[in-house]
């Protein structure tokens, strides 16, 4: 009689289900190693195509995918630096020309000083007239006592003389902006026809600004009449001298670049 074998019990297998999310834990792990080292590896200029890429994705709203590939083609990068150096050579041009013509209104306004310093020397006029070139304006400063009698805005018939000979100079340059201003001392005024500093000072530079503008060949839409009144002093009204100094019209040629005197010496008196 055959002898039975004798079967030993199956023994119990280990739950091996946790070496699934493992084995993907470590493939995950591994991709990551190789992007890092795919990162270091890279140079610079990929690296800023690549964070181009991603810019350009966040903020229109397309994925990274929706490219063909996830670096601008080259056609985009080298339209994008011809784009950038064409916006750099305009800009260097628009400078150049910018410090063109600042030099040239420099020498305008140098030009127009010395005739206007000539006209004051060759006609004794040293007291009562003088000329300041600076950063913003050339600036011809006339004392009251030149064209008005005290109190009074109406120009002296011999002093007419002195507002055609500075539009005739004027008229050389008729680009810039003018603008012509009437200052007086700080004594309250004293007669029926002006109730205050500031309707003498208003009349006093209207009225020289139209004699100045009876040359035909200047433009009335570059001058303009200001009143300042007593209230920008360029003395002590605490003395009489200080108060003569005061009284005055100056008539400003406006620099259109305020810069121009960065490019040559300013010369002032």
């Amino acid at each position: 009689m055959s002898k039975k074998t004798k079967h030993e019990p199956h023994e119990e297998h280990a739950d091996e289900s946790w070496l699934l999310p493992y084995a993907d834990l470590l493939t995950l792990l591994l991709a990551l190693f190789i992007v890092m080292y795919a990162m270091s590896a890279t140079d610079n200029k990929k690296f800023e195509e690549m964070s181009q890429a991603f810019n350009t994705a966040l903020s229109t709203g397309n994925g990274v995918l929706n490219f063909n590939s996830a670096m601008p083609s080259d056609k985009n990068m080298d339209k994008g630096k011809k784009d950038s150096e064409e916006n750099i050579v305009n800009s260097a041009d628009k400078q150049k020309q910018k410090n063109q013509l600042a030099k040239q209104e420099q020498e305008d306004l140098e030009k127009l000083k010395k005739q206007l310093d000539q006209y004051i020397h060759n006609n004794g006029l040293t007291n009562l007239l003088n000329t300041k070139l600076n950063q913003s304006q050339l600036t011809i400063t006339i004392s009251d006592n030149a064209l008005f009698a005290s109190g009074s805005a109406l120009v002296k018939p011999e002093s007419k003389q002195l507002a055609l000979a500075i539009s005739n100079m004027l008229q050389q340059f008729p680009t810039y902006n003018v603008v012509v201003s009437g200052h007086t001392d700080n004594m309250p005024i004293s007669n029926s026809e002006y109730a205050s500093n500031w309707d003498l000072s208003s009349d006093r530079a209207l009225h020289f600004m139209k004699i100045l503008l009876q040359n035909t060949n200047l433009d009335p839409v570059k001058f303009t009449s200001i009143a300042n009144g007593e209230y920008h002093p360029i003395a002590s009204n605490a003395t009489e001298a200080g108060r003569a100094k005061n009284r005055r019209v100056e008539v400003s040629i406006l620099r259109k670049y305020t810069d121009a005197a960065d490019q040559t010496s300013v010369k002032t008196k």
